[in-house]
């Protein structure tokens, strides 16, 4: 049995997890927090990689080239959730399960955060539970897959 292939795609200012908004997203490091969600992968049989940009065109990028290469993606977009229609073409051209992923619960913050282009062309959304978020997000993707 091959080991399914996951990729933890994470958006602008993901990097500046445990430094920035730390009333939102705690004190915890990016680092480790990516240290814990890898462990976790690899406890439910899935290999993991992680891959953070502030750059939209490299997201774009890193999605095309997940096709035939990984078995399901989890994606923390940050902001680009909110208006990045390319992001979403791109998601929607892959063919492969996207679990859209949010640390804080964004229809607890400001309105902007409320709606989500992403959200149609995944398939699903976890969002408020901090880290544990992308932890769901591998159980999810475990059991769809």
């Amino acid at each position: 049995m091959n080991t399914k292939k996951i990729l933890l795609l994470l958006g602008p200012n993901l990097n500046m997890v445990g430094i920035r908004e730390k009333g939102i997203y705690g004190d915890e490091s990016a680092d480790s927090i990516n240290l814990q969600v890898k462990e976790y992968a690899k406890q439910i049989g899935f290999e993991c990689e992680i891959y953070q940009s502030n750059h939209e065109g490299d997201l774009i990028d890193r999605i095309h080239e997940a096709r035939g290469k990984y078995d399901g993606v989890i994606i923390n977009a940050g902001a680009l959730t909110h208006y990045s229609y390319a992001l979403r073409d791109a998601i929607a051209s892959v063919c492969i399960p996207f679990v859209e992923v949010h640390m804080s619960n964004i229809y607890a913050r400001e309105e902007f955060r409320h709606k989500s282009v992403i959200a149609p062309v995944c398939v699903g959304q976890i969002t408020g539970f901090g880290k544990y978020s992308y932890l769901l997000a591998l159980s999810a993707l475990k059991n769809l897959l």
